[in-house]
């Protein structure tokens, strides 16, 4: 299996087939990225080119369509050598347009792709229980199921390619927005001085406490004690590129807008103006309190 795309999620998505006895080649673009992942095993592959060559099935995951556009077809791109016969799976946050394009490129070559994003960041990863939304061919799915079973703890075929990449940006929405929901919130009940867990676990037990707080909520409450997590892993700047992302769908399906979102969005952006751009989801709820406003 070949992983193109070593960044938090394709690092947890390496280590946990690894960690099952599959033989792993990846590349990234930064290359220190995949060398740490040679001694859990993996080999390195200098090239796009090389990786694919050296595997029957493809995994990406990748931060865009500039960045998928990169891997494949670059003069030593995944597509760039004799890929017939082989599987793709792209697993990254992108519009639609953007996988049904790509598949249409490797069936050109002779390969297949179904389309593949997850639910779900590096802790469900290198446990196998992200959600997979996958959009292609059901024989192409077969193919990739023994992958795929790995990862995820319920694999849902939802249509063609592009399918698995509508549902993943229509069920981020709700999670991503939550996380300015959540500060407003917890902005009434500040002047109770209510101990932070005992408050989050308040939270989760009532009917609009979404299932982020049973993971994450002992991050939410540390980080209200000032305590920010000790790793990151869903960054600021990653929900700002896919709430602009599920914007530009949105307007392409013929909406004028998608108002929260927008919104939220904008909050969003001002945490990122203020350098916090690569802290972890949960130190958005702790921005608007400090701040008082986005």
């Amino acid at each position: 299996t070949g992983i193109a795309g070593i960044g938090r999620m394709g690092a947890a998505i390496a280590e946990r087939l690894l960690k099952h006895g599959h033989r792993v080649s990846v590349w990234n673009r930064t290359a220190a990225k995949a060398q740490a992942l040679a001694q859990h095993g993996a080999s390195v592959a200098a090239s796009p080119a090389a990786l694919a060559a050296a595997s029957d099935i493809v995994l990406s995951i990748l931060t865009d369509a500039a960045a998928i556009e990169a891997a494949y077809d670059a003069a030593d791109g995944l597509l760039s050598g004799d890929i017939r016969g082989k599987l793709f799976v792209e697993m990254s946050t992108v519009r639609p347009e953007t996988e049904r394009a790509l598949a249409g490129r490797i069936r050109a070559r002779g390969a297949a792709m179904i389309d593949c994003p997850v639910g779900g960041t590096t802790g469900p990863a290198r446990d196998g229980k992200l959600l997979g939304f996958v959009g292609g061919d059901a024989a192409d799915l077969e193919r990739a199921r023994a992958v795929l079973e790995i990862l995820c703890r319920r694999i849902e075929h939802v249509g063609p390619v592009g399918a698995g990449a509508s549902l993943k940006l229509a069920i981020n929405l709700p999670l991503l927005v939550y996380w300015q929901a959540v500060g407003e919130a917890l902005a009434l009940c500040r002047p109770l001085g209510l101990d932070p867990e005992r408050l989050v676990s308040i939270f989760a037990d009532t009917s609009g406490g979404p299932n982020v707080l049973k993971t994450r909520g002992g991050m939410l409450a540390d980080a209200m004690r000032g305590k920010p997590p000790a790793g990151t892993t869903f960054n600021i700047d990653s929900i700002r590129k896919d709430m602009a992302t599920m914007i530009e769908e949105a307007r392409a399906l013929g909406y004028d807008e998608l108002p929260v979102t927008m919104r939220a969005l904008e909050c969003f952006d001002a945490a990122s103006r203020k350098g916090l751009g690569d802290d972890d989801a949960v130190m958005l709820p702790m921005n608007w309190l400090q701040s008082g406003h986005p």
